[in-house]
């Protein structure tokens, strides 16, 4: 009977492995979500300050244009003043005149304004230089190490399905299907579990003494009487 025990504690040793190499594959979507959403915050916040500086360029490029127009503007309104024929003319062509040089003073204002925050917008890139360069490769290699460790489960599950054949086959069928009905119970796929300190590990009921003594006995299946799991002692199996 504790060469059969043995048995079932391989194939509960090698089922718990299946289920946590499953568990990874099949969340492998979600968590290549996760690295991509990681870099993705990380890379906006650069883009956001990328976009601020493109941002002030097309705002600067603006105020170039209206500059530029308004000194054409003033130019023609000098020309009107010197040509002008009479009173009306002339004051009409100062107007014009102080109007334009105090749009100009303006714009030069908001340029030089518009300068500076280029500068510190510029410094602040240079300083994350570094940064922005390595954020795709490490983006790369954040997904190459996922890849690599994702392929690694997909082949130890391959593993572990081939070795859980052989053993399942070597289990008489009336225990195999006490196993299985045990698995499909239970939410966390354990049918055989182990004693410790006198106590099942999965439910944590202590046992009676004279359960501990069959137990130790080994002639026979002993199951919890709390969860009804299949119980065993490591010390007391040899491992198929």
């Amino acid at each position: 009977m504790k060469t059969q025990l043995a048995k079932l504690v391989s194939l509960q040793i090698t089922d718990t492995e299946i289920r946590k190499h499953q568990k990874y594959i099949e969340s492998a979507n979600e968590k290549r979500a996760e690295i991509e959403q990681e870099f993705g915050t990380h890379a906006s916040s650069i883009r956001e300050i990328q976009n601020q500086a493109e941002a002030l360029k097309a705002e600067k490029a603006k105020i170039e244009k209206d500059i530029n127009e308004s000194k054409t503007q003033l130019e023609r309104a000098d020309r009107n003043l010197k040509n002008s024929q009479n009173q009306k003319e002339y004051e009409a062509a100062m107007r014009e005149t102080d109007v334009l040089q105090r749009q100009i003073a303006t714009l030069e204002t908001q340029m030089l304004e518009k300068l500076t925050a280029i500068d510190e917008v510029a410094k602040v890139l240079e300083e994350r230089k570094e940064e922005i360069e390595s954020l795709e490769g490490n983006l790369q290699k954040a997904i190459s190490e996922f890849e690599t460790e994702l392929a690694k489960n997909v082949k130890a599950l391959k593993s572990l399905n081939g070795k859980r054949e052989e053993v399942f086959k070597t289990v008489p069928p009336a225990m195999s299907g006490v196993y299985n009905r045990l698995v499909q119970r239970s939410r966390d796929g354990i049918a055989v579990a182990e004693v410790k300190n006198d106590s099942c590990s999965s439910c944590f009921m202590k046992l009676r003494p004279q359960k501990m003594v069959e137990l130790r006995r080994g002639t026979e299946i002993i199951k919890c009487e709390s969860c009804t799991r299949i119980l065993y002692i490591l010390s007391e199996v040899a491992t198929a």
